[in-house]
């Protein structure tokens, strides 16, 4: 039988949801309008309707993913996708393939746009950039762009990522560290009536959460000089929460924590910072050029901001942002307190009041037992829970994606874990 333009062969070990690889053997899969997925055989035809937002743990198929990035995407979006892979709403061919100029793909990256404008509430006057290179481009993109080589610039250190940040933009200007949380092993964030600024710095830095520390910002200080402004990068609580966009200048992410997957960027600037790009920007590094041009200046990350663009509309099918935050402070309650009630068989090193609701890092009273934990639960599917190399122990990065249900597991290995070997 030949397969008409709309067809693929697939072979017997393909998964698709809820049908046995066995009962698709030598089938057809005709692609039709989004979230339907047409089986035809020899003899008779299917449809699958892709799943609704799991309320379990997941598909047997999957593990419970607690990896810091690229992390879980939710599974109602992953199925989405996959309906949308090989025909995208009719099109005859794939977002893959679309040129990043035509109408259809013109249509995904300005909603994606809306509904993240939507789901933060961002002013008119900032604009929203879908940019590559991770938010470590940024590092060096930052200084470029807001101040000359002579400028101040403070920077708030309250973890590795925060450092590395301080480290690259030495290169382009005059930076200050006005607070660091090395001496304390990063397990703090400072308080700001104490922090001496520079009457004069073009910009003050933070890290809103950091991944490998598990240190998150629950408020965010004032730039003391007039003509500065707030700079955050929150790529690993972006869109965990609301946030008053209008507190900031900059706020850029890497969308591989909890938007999307790995390669898209999305800075958010207020517009009077564009266009003061130093000579020496290169053109992939000045936010006017990317401005100009909607992000269209050359192939953005399109698969990519597609996929952020579906976790935007299932985020405000969730209820928006300050539903959200609540599922995640109620997922990191359940993890913390199980930490805090372990009687220090396990501990979390970061000052309760600075927790991250994303990023959990804990350790065992007695570390020899860490790999056993690790092992273990991998058995039991939960994966990716050693934590950062440079700091060992175990995390929990549980993002938006990352179901209660999968928390509650968790949370259940932990305490069965302590009754055999406590």
């Amino acid at each position: 039988m030949a397969a008409s333009t709309n067809s693929f062969l697939i072979g017997n070990q393909t998964q698709i949801p809820s049908l046995k690889p066995k009962s698709i053997s030598q089938s057809f899969i005709h692609f039709t309008k989004p979230n339907t997925i047409n089986l035809t055989t020899r003899t008779k035809s299917v449809s699958i309707r892709c799943a609704s937002p799991s309320t379990t743990v997941g598909s047997e198929q999957r593990v419970i993913n607690f990896a810091a990035g690229p992390a879980a995407l939710p599974e109602n979006v992953l199925l989405k996708a996959q309906s949308d892979l090989y025909n995208w709403r009719g099109s005859g061919m794939s977002v893959m393939e679309m040129s990043h100029r035509g109408k259809e793909f013109l249509s995904i990256i300005q909603k994606a746009e809306s509904d993240l404008r939507q789901l933060l509430e961002i002013p008119s006057e900032y604009s929203v950039l879908f940019l590559q290179g991770g938010a470590t481009t940024q590092f060096a993109a930052l200084p470029l762009n807001l101040c000359k080589s002579d400028d101040s610039v403070d920077y708030i250190v309250t973890g590795s990522w925060g450092d590395k940040a301080f480290k690259e933009a030495k290169k382009y200007c005059n930076p200050k560290v006005i607070w660091s949380g090395k001496s304390e092993k990063y397990t703090k964030v400072p308080t700001f009536d104490g922090l001496e600024q520079s009457s004069d710095a073009k910009y003050l830095h933070i890290c809103a959460n950091e991944t490998i520390h598990g240190v998150e910002f629950k408020d965010y200080p004032l730039v003391k000089n007039p003509d500065g402004v707030l700079i955050a990068d929150m790529s690993s609580n972006f869109c965990s929460k609301p946030v008053d966009v209008s507190k900031f200048g900059v706020i850029y992410a890497g969308a591989q924590k909890n938007v999307g997957p790995s390669g898209v960027t999305i800075v958010i600037i207020r517009k009077d910072l564009i266009g003061n790009a130093r000579d020496i920007t290169p053109v992939m590094l000045d936010y006017k050029i990317h401005d100009e041009n909607s992000s269209l200046y050359n192939t953005p990350p399109c698969f990519g901001i597609y996929m952020c663009g579906l976790v935007f509309d299932d985020l405000l099918e969730q209820g928006g942002l300050k539903e959200v935050e609540k599922k995640n402070q109620r997922k990191a309650e359940l993890l913390y307190n199980a930490i805090d009630e372990s009687r220090g068989f396990f501990r979390c090193p970061v000052e309760k009041s600075v927790r991250s609701l994303m990023n959990v890092p804990f350790t065992l009273e007695k570390s020899e037992l860490e790999a056993e934990f690790i092992k273990e639960a991998a058995k039991e599917k939960m994966v990716q829970l050693k934590g950062h190399r440079s700091v060992g122990g175990m995390r929990a990065s549980i993002y938006n994606a990352m179901p209660l249900a999968g928390v509650e597991k968790l949370v259940a290995f932990m305490k069965d874990f302590q009754a055999r070997h406590a």
